[in-house]
């Protein structure tokens, strides 16, 4: 297994920073709940210095880019900003599945969209790339839909869509449930300080996993020059990152 962005999205949004953490050994039972609290309580300070969160310079580097995708960033969001929409108007995010919870509550702490896929859903390497028309995508209610030709995609060897519009929406198909075990968790940043924070999110990310489930993420920090993740299946405790240029 492998990720990567294509060249034509370094290309055309050269101020990227994304992160690639692969976990395995996740399970249902574990208790995320009082760290997603405390990513929350950081989400909340946050938003309280706002009067919107559209403001956070996060979220505008996302409406920059949707903007520039021919999208409407008042129409189509990035899940981040989404994420802050619902935590702002009603004051907490359900509870969906341990890994999710901690990572939409880092996702608000951090105002960066934070992506988790269930990799037994995922056929081969996984890649954000420009769509041909010819991928599917299984929405949540089970619906087929084929993204337009040149949207951006996460695609793999099968030709299956497991998020549309970049970060604004996952698929069914590839979500964490409670017989996930192996997992691949994907944040990407546009702003100024992306260089340094985004560092930052997947160390957080690493050690609550870690305290959690008693595993050490194979995680890396990619550039234009380094672009892919490859990850082997680790034992439960292993650890380590792998970053191949490409």
């Amino acid at each position: 297994m492998y990720f990567q962005h294509s060249a034509p999205i370094w290309r055309d949004f050269p101020a990227l920073v994304p992160a690639a953490l692969y976990a395995e050994g996740i399970t249902a039972d574990a208790p995320t709940g009082p760290a997603a609290d405390r990513f929350a309580a950081v989400a909340k300070s946050r938003l309280a210095a706002v009067a919107a969160e559209s403001e956070l310079p996060e979220i505008q580097a996302w409406r920059r880019a949707f903007a520039a995708m021919g999208l409407k960033p008042t129409q189509y969001r990035c899940a981040s900003e989404s994420l802050l929409r619902r935590f702002r108007k009603e004051g907490s995010l359900p509870r969906l599945h341990p890994l999710v919870d901690l990572c939409n509550a880092v996702s608000l702490a951090f105002a960066i969209p934070v992506a988790v896929f269930d990799l037994s859903a995922v056929t081969g390497p996984l890649e954000v790339r420009y769509a041909t028309g010819g991928e599917e995508y299984l929405t949540f209610s089970g619906q087929i839909e084929h993204p337009a030709a040149g949207e951006v995609i996460f695609a793999d060897a099968a030709g299956q869509a497991h998020a549309r519009r970049w970060p604004n929406r996952q698929s069914g198909r590839s979500a964490v449930r409670d017989t996930t075990t192996r997992a691949l968790i994907v944040a990407e940043a546009l702003h100024d300080s992306a260089p340094a924070e985004v560092p930052e999110l997947a160390a957080a990310l690493t050690a609550e996993i870690r305290a959690t489930w008693s595993i050490t993420p194979g995680t890396a920090v990619l550039t234009a020059s380094a672009p892919r993740f490859t990850r082997p299946a680790p034992a439960p405790g292993g650890s380590g990152e792998r970053r191949d240029p490409q």
